[in-house]
């Protein structure tokens, strides 16, 4: 969830709460820019096609600025998404072995 999702969710299913709430504003905040980038791009091009006059770019780092900041999310839920991946593992190899019990004849 964390890795293929959205950054911040899975860390807050495995109860990394703050690291989790970290991952997830980054996230958000970096989608929200890049949509607003989107938005930007989405007036500039019916702008062109409705032949109005063109306006500058009023923010054009909002894309880069927000992939990067979505990007420094999904790197930050790395190391969460490796420990977390560790307990589950250490947590299954200390359970002791379960019988498997015979079918009925």
């Amino acid at each position: 969830m964390n890795q293929l999702a959205t950054p911040g969710l899975g860390s807050l299913m495995a109860r990394r709460y703050l690291a989790g709430t970290v991952q997830l504003l980054l996230a958000i905040t970096g989608f929200g820019l890049v949509m607003g980038w989107f938005v930007q791009m989405t007036v500039k091009t019916y702008r062109l096609v409705s032949d109005l006059p063109p306006e500058p770019d009023r923010y054009p780092w909002l894309g880069k600025t927000g992939a990067l900041i979505f990007f420094a999310a999904w790197l930050l839920s790395w190391p969460t998404t490796i420990s977390v991946l560790r307990q589950a593992r250490k947590e299954e190899a200390d359970k002791p072995p379960v019988r498997p019990i015979p079918p009925k004849l």
